[in-house]
């Protein structure tokens, strides 16, 4: 099921690079003055770190990339990927951080896993996609694919672990310096490949084009290890060419020259605001790489206040369709997995479903918090909550629940909570590290259009 998002991310990827192949969100209440929803979060955070507590191998500290209820009883998906890892590294850290397992745990559990990731096979240094979670062996049923994002991912993971624990330096720094992004890199266009076929012996034909979308974390960590120029990150996409008439709107914007490299700095307009679409619309391509990079506070006239725009977006979308609930992004459905999104935020966005899934909320907490916390009642009304924290989605006119947990989409959530609660606790150890410290002037120079 989530080999079939793989494909479909890689053939409307293939488009983004043009190859073949509501009212403004509030802001954060002081925590003195909302002890009660910040116990609520505290208690979320709780069980959905429950979910890695029960669902990692014990031997090889990997992660299920799902766990789900049928009518056949538990389905659990023995399988995990960069990601997946990563959040599972990440969301060890902010349990600890918040008192929800000791220190000694962490760094126990965390070594397990880092044991683990030294054996494991790779590419340049670089992850495979996917991996068994009882041996560490590859998963070649499901291909052999190197990617880009998820190695991103790992990465970030890593670094992160690296600066919480210093006895676990050694070994994160290790991983990281060995993984090898000048192999996917094409210089000719100043972009990423979206990866390498191992089986086929060939990179992949579509660039990861487009600015504003996840890959963007990757693109920054190699960028702060000297893998690829500074000036790969302005030649990405804020949005396509204005000449480009497949996409949703034709973007208004104006050329402006960051360290000698021409950016088209377009926007387009919802609401009467102006914004930078990410590729689908969701909210994870839009905010999931700010549980990490200092969008927020480095930002503040770019990826910043696009991120603050596009939650007040998605808000304002699902009052215009009548939704009781906000919050569309990639999730579980009741049997299997797919992209949702605020459409009109997209280049060519995905269709909304009626669907909304928890992680979302949790990503706008920084932003919106007065709004996340309603809608996590709203959420609750639609019997969202469960053993291990929220399902992951619910399609908001029927009432039918994904009645699954993804190891992606729980780390988002305890991530992101663990940063509104401790004020940034996981980005600050990302950006600790020189590999995260260097890029910032990027985030600083840079002025979206949509002031």
């Amino acid at each position: 099921m989530r080999k079939v998002k793989i494909f479909s991310m890689i053939l409307t990827l293939c488009l983004m690079a043009n190859v073949s192949l509501t009212p403004m969100a509030s802001a954060a209440p002081d925590s003195k003055k909302a002890p009660t929803f910040n116990k609520e979060l505290k208690a979320i955070a709780d069980k959905t770190y429950q979910y890695f507590q029960d669902y990692t191998d014990p031997k090889t500290g990997m992660t299920y990339d799902e766990v789900r209820t049928t009518d056949k009883g538990i389905e659990e998906a023995k399988r995990t990927s960069p990601t997946n890892i990563a959040m599972y590294m990440m969301s060890t850290v902010s349990a600890q951080q918040m008192g929800i397992i000791s220190k000694k745990e962490a760094v126990s559990r965390l070594q397990t896993t880092l044991t683990t990731l030294e054996k494991l096979d790779k590419w340049n240094g670089l992850f495979y996609n996917w991996y068994n979670t009882d041996d560490g062996s590859l998963k070649k049923d499901w291909g052999q694919f190197i990617s880009q994002v998820d190695n991103g991912w790992m990465s970030a993971g890593l670094i992160v672990v690296g600066q919480a624990y210093k006895e676990l330096n050694g070994q994160t720094s290790k991983l990281v310096n060995n993984m090898n992004y000048t192999t996917l890199y094409d210089p000719e266009v100043g972009q990423f490949r979206g990866g390498y076929d191992v089986a086929k012996g060939a990179l992949t034909d579509h660039h990861y084009g487009m600015f504003y979308t996840e890959p963007r974390v990757a693109s920054y960590i190699a960028i702060g290890k000297g893998d690829v120029p500074q000036d790969h990150w302005w030649k990405m996409y804020r949005t396509m060419p204005a000449e480009y008439d497949w996409q949703s709107q034709t973007p208004q914007g104006k050329t402006v020259k960051y360290d000698g490299v021409d950016v088209f700095e377009g926007s387009y307009v919802y609401k009467s605001k102006k914004f930078v679409p990410s590729w689908g619309g969701s909210m994870f391509e839009a905010l999931m790489p700010g549980i990490v990079i200092n969008e927020k506070g480095l930002g503040k006239k770019a990826l910043g206040l696009n991120n603050e725009r596009h939650v007040q977006l998605q808000i304002e979308y699902a009052k215009e369709k009548g939704y009781r609930a906000w919050g569309f992004s990639p999730s579980a459905t009741p049997t299997g997995y797919s992209e949702f999104a605020a459409t009109p935020l997209g280049t060519s966005g995905y269709k909304d479903g009626a669907t909304v899934t928890a992680h979302a909320t949790f990503l706008a907490l920084e932003y919106a918090p007065q709004d996340a916390r309603q809608n996590i009642e709203a959420l609750k009304s639609f019997n969202m909550l469960g053993k291990y924290g929220f399902y992951d989605s619910v399609n908001v006119e029927t009432g039918e629940l994904a009645k699954a947990y993804l190891a992606l989409d729980q780390g988002m959530i305890i991530v992101s909570i663990a940063n509104y609660l401790q004020d940034g606790v996981i980005r600050d150890y990302f950006h600790k590290d020189p590999i995260g410290k260097k890029p910032e002037a990027l985030l600083k120079k840079e002025v979206f259009s949509i002031q």
